[in-house]
C-alpha cells in the first residue's frame, strides 16, 4: 500500500487505518460523529495527500483544458479555482476534479485519488494540441484545514492575510516556514476552511506547526469516514458513488458546470447538448428518511406502489440532523423536491422525502 508523508503519525496516534484508493489512510481516530461535529464547530486536519496533483503548461495549456474538461476554463481568472469533470466519450464521467489557474498558461488539476492512473492515461491520449503535461501526484502533499476556526488557527502560520482570499480562490506563499505552499479557499465539508499543497519533504513541518497553533481551538486530526459524513450533508458528490463512468454530469445535476460555450468543443458535447434540451432518464436527487434506518449504497428506492424507480448512491446517519440522508438516481418526476419516495432497506420500506442539498444549512 502506498504512504503519505503522515501515514507514521496517523499510526501513533491511534488512528483506525484502512486501504483508500491504494494508500493506506486514516479512517477515524476518536470517532466518526466527534470528528464530524469537530469540524462543524470547530477545526479539524485532513490528510488528502492521496489526492492527485496533474500540472497543464505553456501556450496550448487553456487549450488543452477547453477540449479535455466540461465547465469553461477560458473565464478563469489568474488565482481562481474551478470544479469541472471530464466527460468521457459514452455519457459517463471519467473523474470530477478542480482546476487551479497557478500562472498565465500554468493550470493545475487536482484530480480523485483512486483515479489517477485513469485520469492520466486520459489526459495523455487525449493531448493532441501539444500541451506539456506533468503528473506530480508523488511529490505532492495536501492537507485540509476546515471548520470555522481553521482561518484563525492558520492565520498565526503565515503573512499571507487569509481573509483576502475569497472561496475558490487561492495564491501562493510561505506557510509555517515553508516556500511555496498554494493556499486555497476550497473544502469538501461545506464548513469553511483552506487546502494546502506543497512539497512532501515540508509535510511534517507544516503538520506539526498547524496542531500547535491550533491547540487553543482543540483542533483534531479527521479520519476520511468523517470526510464523507460532511460532503454528503452538503449534497456533494463522491466520484464512484454518485458520479461514475455511467453517469453523465447533466443527471448527476452539474449543469452547472458543463458549458456549451461558443468554441468549447470538449469531449462528448453534441451528446450532453442533446441531454441538457431533450432531458435525461434519470436524475440524482437528495433526500431524508422520516423513517428510522440508514440508507446504504446500492439499496432500491420504490414509489408508494413499491414499483422499483432508482437506487441509493450515498447514505449515512447524518450526525447533525439525527436521521438518515442520501442521495440516488430516480426517474425524473421522483426527484422533485418533496416528492415521497421509499428506501428498501433489508425487507423494509422506509418513508423519504426529496429535499434540496445542503442538508445542513
Amino acid at each position: 500500500m502506498k504512504t503519505t508523508p503522515f501515514t507514521d503519525v496517523h499510526i501513533a496516534l491511534g488512528a483506525k487505518m484502512h486501504e483508500f484508493a491504494g494508500f493506506n489512510m486514516p479512517i477515524e481516530y476518536t470517532g466518526i460523529i466527534d470528528e464530524h461535529l469537530t469540524v462543524c464547530n470547530g477545526v479539524g486536519v485532513f490528510d488528502v495527500s492521496h489526492m492527485g496533483e496533474f500540472w497543464v503548461k505553456g501556450p496550448k495549456a487553456l487549450e488543452f483544458i477547453q477540449g479535455i474538461t466540461s465547465n469553461d476554463a477560458s473565464v478563469l481568472p489568474l488565482g481562481k479555482a474551478q470544479y469541472t469533470c471530464f466527460p468521457n466519450e459514452t455519457g459517463g464521467i471519467v473523474d470530477d476534479l478542480l482546476v487551479y489557474h497557478y500562472e498565465p498558461e500554468k493550470y493545475l488539476l487536482v484530480v480523485n485519488a483512486g483515479n489517477i492512473a485513469k485520469d492520466w492515461e486520459w489526459c495523455v491520449s487525449h493531448n493532441s494540441v501539444g500541451a506539456e503535461l506533468e503528473n506530480s501526484s508523488d511529490r505532492t502533499a495536501q492537507l485540509a484545514i476546515q471548520g470555522p476556526k481553521a482561518t484563525e488557527v492558520l492565520q498565526r502560520l503565515t503573512s499571507v492575510d487569509l481573509s483576502a482570499i475569497p472561496y475558490y480562490s487561492f495564491t501562493t506563499g510561505e506557510f509555517a516556514g515553508c516556500k511555496n505552499v498554494i493556499i486555497s479557499n476550497t473544502g469538501y465539508t461545506g464548513a469553511g476552511g483552506f487546502e494546502l499543497y506543497f512539497y512532501n519533504e515540508d509535510g511534517m513541518k507544516i503538520w506539526n506547526a498547524i496542531f500547535e497553533a491550533g491547540k487553543p481551538e482543540g483542533i483534531k486530526p479527521i479520519g476520511l469516514g468523517a470526510r464523507d459524513t460532511l460532503r454528503l450533508e452538503m449534497g456533494f458528490c463522491l466520484y464512484g458513488n454518485d458520479l461514475d463512468d455511467t453517469t453523465s454530469p447533466i443527471e448527476a445535476g452539474l449543469g452547472w458546470i458543463t458549458k456549451f460555450a461558443e468554441g468549447k468543443d470538449f469531449t462528448n458535447r453534441a451528446y450532453l447538448e442533446k441531454q441538457k434540451t431533450e432531458g435525461v432518464t434519470r436524475k440524482l436527487c437528495a433526500f431524508e428518511l422520516s423513517d428510522k434506518g440508514v440508507p446504504r449504497h446500492g439499496y432500491e428506492i420504490a414509489d408508494a406502489n413499491d414499483q422499483i424507480i432508482g437506487v441509493v448512491t450515498s447514505g449515512t446517519m447524518s450526525p447533525v440532523l439525527k436521521s438518515g440522508i442520501g442521495m440516488g438516481y430516480v426517474k425524473p418526476e421522483f426527484a422533485k423536491v418533496g416528492t415521497e419516495i421509499f428506501i428498501k432497506v433489508r425487507n423494509r420500506s422506509l418513508k423519504a422525502t426529496v429535499v434540496k442539498t445542503p442538508f445542513r444549512k
